[in-house]
């Protein structure tokens, strides 16, 4: 009877492994998704011409001495808002500098924060070349906001009216992840978005879990946006961008 219970106790402990390890992988790619670049031209896009073009059939953005961005700067997707949404990209960057993908945001166009034509507010899905902890790419910034680094890679939490709550910190060390990403190559994004729950995937791989319960700071619809950050020189380049509602 011990050894009975001793075995379906491993067997039980075994299904659970094996769901959680399946919880952690994104999910299949669906039919639904369609192409939101074409792959030839911004159509569709808008942002300042002499940082962004078309190269090799990626998007390709670029800051150079010679051409800095006067405060961040953004390529801003004009055909749809996003509310519940499953979005997912290939991008890559040069190590000097970061860049972003933004979803739920506001264009902002008055004040001083309005330091060019195509400045964006709101969640952002950062992008970084490195690999080590806890600068890394897919955590989420509150670009334009004042939370600042709203969830990190690797936690499962929630931020109600009173503040954040970490629920776990171990989707993924900072081993596994050094593992995951691919630096000076490309990497592939999901980002799930169902009323307060917001998921990141790197590579296959769900690397952060957030659920946004703030009355006021959460965001609930907006625009879809790719980054150049201003300082360094940099370049960041995205590809096979596909969107689709979950409405």
């Amino acid at each position: 009877m011990l050894r009975t219970l001793t075995m379906a106790s491993l067997a039980l402990l075994a299904s659970m492994t094996v769901a959680e390890e399946l919880s952690m992988k994104a999910p299949p790619e669906s039919p639904e998704l369609k192409a939101i670049f074409n792959g030839k031209d911004l159509t569709g896009w808008d942002g300042d011409p002499s940082m962004w073009s078309v190269r090799d059939g990626v998007i390709h953005g670029e800051t150079t001495p010679d051409n800095p961005a006067k405060g961040n700067t953004f390529l801003i997707w004009k055909d749809g808002l996003l509310t519940d949404f499953e979005l997912r990209l290939s991008f890559q960057c040069s190590a000097t500098n970061n860049s972003g993908i933004q979803y739920r945001s506001k264009r902002i166009t008055e004040g001083k924060r309005a330091s060019n034509a195509w400045v964006v507010g709101g969640y952002q899905h950062e992008i970084r070349n490195e690999e080590d902890f806890p600068n890394v790419p897919s955590f989420i910034y509150d670009e334009k906001g004042s939370r600042g680094r709203i969830c990190l890679v690797g936690e499962q939490a929630v931020w109600n009216k009173d503040g954040k709550k970490v629920l776990r910190n171990d989707l993924i060390d900072a081993a596994a992840f050094k593992e995951l990403m691919k630096v000076d190559d490309w990497n592939d994004v999901v980002i799930i978005a169902k009323g307060k729950h917001i998921q990141h995937y790197l590579n296959g791989r769900l690397v952060l879990d957030f659920i946004d319960n703030h009355p006021e700071k959460a965001f609930t619809k907006g625009i879809l946006a790719v980054q150049l950050h201003a300082g360094k020189p940099m370049w960041t380049e995205f590809k096979d961008v596909r969107f689709r509602s979950l409405k």
